[in-house]
């Protein structure tokens, strides 16, 4: 088990979300969720101007064992998006919580109540491994 950065949200889907200075949030997958995929092959990003709806479908990753749909935690317009993952997305393995971040968005409105503290994910992971 590795540690929670402490400066992230999380959700119950295993994706994280950072407030940044400007305003925008930073989204990626997890620590836990990168492991349970296993070593990630392909990465299909969002496209820069697009309108997301918290709990739609973001992005998508596939890795050797299975594809899985990544879900935006919240509302809100693509900023930008980690185009190295195109070449590498093996950086969701090895760095979830920093250059493997997915997707860079400016909120759309204040839906943010199932996000969970460090505290409350890592309950939430040891629950699932009960």
């Amino acid at each position: 088990m590795s540690e929670l950065p402490g400066d992230l949200l999380y959700t119950k889907e295993h994706e994280w979300l950072r407030r940044e200075d400007d305003g925008s949030v930073t989204i990626g997958i997890t620590d836990h969720a990168q492991s349970a995929l296993g070593d990630l092959v392909y990465v299909e990003l969002p496209e820069v101007g697009q309108d997301l709806d918290s709990g739609g479908d973001m992005a998508v990753v596939e890795s050797v064992k299975a594809a899985s749909d990544v879900f935006a935690p919240i509302a809100g317009n693509v900023v930008s998006v980690n185009e190295e993952l195109s070449d590498d997305p093996e950086k969701i393995n090895s760095d979830p919580y920093g250059d493997g971040w997915i997707v860079r968005l400016q909120p759309g409105g204040g839906d943010d109540d199932d996000l969970m503290a460090p505290d409350a994910y890592q309950t939430y992971l040891d629950e699932l491994d009960d």
